[in-house]
């Protein structure tokens, strides 16, 4: 007979792996529930709820327990530290655990990790948090940095870069849109599949389907369990990807018969979109700079049957002498930030920097150095990042026309007249979380110009 599994002792050890900030959360809560498959649906998710809760908002749970422990957060034990942030997290959050339960499955786990001499601090503060959390004093709007660091978990310095770029109103949507559960998007493939019949399989499934934005053939998912076990993703008909990166191929707008480069493209999204556009045709090089990553992209491929894909191990910031002008569409997704996924990916916001950003904005450029050699002249380039800082995005694309023989061109031809703006016009879109219904994202579609005269 199996041994029961203890939920809670399992979280832990997510959260402690977590705090370590050498992968990303969102990988170790997966690798975790597949380990776990057995678990029962609510298991699971109970799981995942607490885990992402607990990160979400864990500099809110700190600024509450520093209010009640007579030990600041920063100082605690990590099991300690971490059996606090969740124990709160579910008696504020989550109406259906009862406060006496949390606070006894919290002492018995302090016990159970070795933590005898604390078990009486654990259960103190917890009850504490309880009985008292309606008189905290939370800071207000008359103190913005610190409302918006608190009341939604983000760094204080963090607060200050969104308020200088996009001020108070439209910094706290973005940050609301962080906290909102993020919903399972996906594209249904366009050649050789009928869109009904994958439909009606969902549907048969039991899985709700609901029309997604901006893009005919994306949608939402809920009420699933397992990806995997759904037939439409098993057939290769479907592929998870958000809106934002499915508009980068709307964008590219490939035809019958093109070579495209896409230079990071791990998992492999982008790729398989224009692929598919493709129907059949040309040919996608896939590139990106390790085995694990072109593993992700082959297995995305294989499983959806691509037969005009080709997958390379390849680093963007060297010259392909073999690539020179043969591309008629290079995808330049570049590594960056990844401010505007922090819904998805909650550790960004806790292990990201400045220095880390400008970091990243230079490997970009050169990045893009090698990238501007690759397209045919009159081709297309798209840059894409999945940030929303100006470094990262429309100043790279000032600095690049500058110094490369490329202009921006108008986005309007492939959006719909919902994104159309100032912006778009000019050849560049810039999505945030809140503000627009999807991930956070910059594109840009840049001509390679026949002539050039610096």
């Amino acid at each position: 007979m199996m041994n029961k599994v203890n939920l809670r002792e399992l979280i832990l050890e997510i959260l402690l792996e977590i705090s370590k900030g050498e992968r990303h959360s969102h990988l170790i809560i997966r690798g975790t529930l597949e380990k776990y498959q057995y678990l029962e649906k609510q298991e699971r998710a109970f799981i995942t709820r607490v885990c992402e809760g607990t990160l979400e908002y864990r500099l809110r749970l700190d600024y509450i327990l520093n209010r009640y422990s007579t030990v600041p957060t920063e100082k605690m034990k990590p099991v300690i530290r971490e059996l606090l942030r969740s124990g709160v997290y579910q008696m504020l959050y989550m109406d259906s655990v009862p406060d006496s339960a949390v606070c006894n499955e919290a002492v018995k786990l302090a016990r159970k990790k070795g933590f005898y001499n604390l078990t009486g601090f654990v259960n103190g503060v917890l009850r504490k948090v309880a009985r008292e959390y309606g008189s905290i004093r939370f800071p207000q709007k008359s103190q913005p940095v610190e409302y918006l660091s608190v009341m939604y978990s983000m760094p204080i310095w963090l607060v200050e870069r969104f308020l200088k770029d996009y001020g108070f109103e439209k910094s706290e949507k973005i940050f609301e849109a962080f906290l909102e559960e993020s919903p399972t998007t996906i594209r249904i493939r366009e050649h050789l599949v009928d869109k009904q019949a994958v439909l009606e399989s969902l549907e048969k499934q039991k899985v709700l389907v609901e029309k997604a934005p901006y893009v005919e053939n994306a949608y939402y998912l809920k009420n699933y369990d397992y990806l995997p076990a759904l037939e439409a993703f098993r057939m290769g008909n479907i592929q998870v990807q958000d809106v934002s990166s499915m508009l980068v191929a709307e964008i590219a707008d490939p035809r019958e018969g093109d070579y495209v480069i896409d230079l990071c493209a791990a998992p492999g999204g982008k790729s398989l979109c224009i692929a598919d556009k493709l129907k059949g045709t040309g040919r996608v090089d896939a590139r990106d700079i390790s085995r694990t990553k072109t593993d992700l992209i082959r297995e995305n491929a294989i499983r959806q049957n691509f037969l005009n894909v080709v997958v390379t191990e390849k680093d963007a910031t060297e010259l392909d002498s073999e690539a020179l002008e043969k591309a008629d569409i290079l995808l330049a997704d570049v590594p960056c930030s990844g401010l505007g996924v922090i819904g998805r990916k909650t550790d960004i916001k806790y292990n990201i920097s400045q220095a880390g950003i400008q970091e990243l904005a230079a490997l970009q450029r050169k990045i893009l150095e090698q990238a501007s050699t690759y397209v045919k002249p009159g081709g297309t380039l798209i840059y894409s990042t999945c940030t929303v800082t100006p470094e990262e995005n429309i100043e790279n694309v000032r600095w690049f026309t500058e110094h490369y023989p490329y202009e921006l061109e108008s986005l309007d031809p492939y959006l719909c007249e919902e994104l159309r703006g100032e912006t778009t016009k000019e050849g560049y879109l810039q999505l945030l979380p809140g503000i627009h219904h999807c991930d956070g994202f910059f594109i840009a579609r840049l001509k390679r110009k026949t002539e050039w005269n610096r």
